[in-house]
C-alpha cells in the first residue's frame, strides 16, 4: 500500500494549529493571576465631648510616591518597594477620608463630620486639611506614618496647626500585616484630630 502525501497546504494549516495552540498555552502560563485587593480598617477610640456641630474633612493630600494602585511596601534605603499584585481597594487618598470620617464620628459623639467632596454638604464650624508624608514600613519593617493637619475653627483668627509620626509593629512581614499596621496607625491619627477638634479655641474678640 502505498503512502500518502499531504499537500503543502494542509502540513501548512496544521503547523498554524499547533503554533497557535502553544501560543495560547504559553500566554495562560506568564498570565498574571488578578491582584489582591486590600482596605484599611476603621479603629474604634476614646470619645470626647465638646467637638465642634459641623467639621469638614478636606481632600486629603498625598504624596507622590503614594499615589499608585499598588501598595507600597517601603521607601527606605534610597528604594521604593511597591507590590505590584496587592493593590488598594479604592484611590488611597478616598479610603483615608472616609475610614477617619469614620472614626472620628466615633471619636465625636456631639459631632457630624463630613467629607468634603461628599454628596451631603453643610456649613462647617471647623475644617481639617491633611498632608500625608509616609506611609510604608521602615528597614526594621515597623509601619511608619507621618501627616501635618491643620485644624481651623471658624470663631479663630489663626489656624491650628499641628505634625504627627506614628511608628507601629507590624503583627507579620506580609501585606496583611502592613495593612492592619496602618489601620492602626490611621486610628492613632484620629485620636490626635478629635483632641485637636475638642480643644476649643478662644473665639475671635476676646
Amino acid at each position: 500500500m502505498s503512502n500518502q502525501v499531504r499537500s503543502p497546504s494542509v502540513r501548512a494549516r496544521a503547523t498554524t494549529a499547533v503554533l497557535a495552540v502553544v501560543f495560547v498555552v504559553a500566554l495562560a502560563a506568564c498570565s498574571s493571576p488578578p491582584p489582591a485587593l486590600y482596605t484599611i480598617a476603621p479603629v474604634p477610640g476614646q470619645t470626647q465631648a465638646n467637638g465642634p456641630k459641623v467639621v469638614v474633612l478636606r481632600d486629603i493630600a498625598l504624596a507622590r510616591y503614594l499615589q499608585r494602585e499598588q501598595i507600597v511596601r517601603s521607601s527606605d534605603g534610597y528604594r521604593l518597594d511597591v507590590m505590584s499584585n496587592d493593590w488598594w481597594g479604592e484611590p488611597l487618598s478616598a479610603m483615608l477620608a472616609r475610614v477617619l470620617v469614620d472614626e472620628l464620628n466615633q471619636r465625636l459623639p456631639q459631632s457630624t463630620v463630613l467629607r468634603e467632596s461628599g454628596a451631603v454638604a453643610a456649613p462647617a464650624d471647623a475644617t481639617i486639611e491633611i498632608n500625608i508624608e509616609r506611609l510604608d514600613e521602615d528597614a526594621s519593617g515597623k509601619l511608619v506614618l507621618s501627616a501635618q493637619a491643620i485644624v481651623e475653627f471658624q470663631d479663630r483668627r489663626v489656624p491650628q496647626p499641628r505634625s504627627f509620626r506614628f511608628v507601629v509593629p507590624t503583627p507579620s512581614r506580609d501585606t496583611p500585616g502592613e495593612v492592619a499596621a496602618i489601620s492602626t496607625a490611621v486610628g492613632q491619627l484620629a485620636d490626635g484630630l478629635a483632641s485637636m477638634l475638642a480643644a476649643r479655641p478662644p473665639t475671635k474678640g476676646r
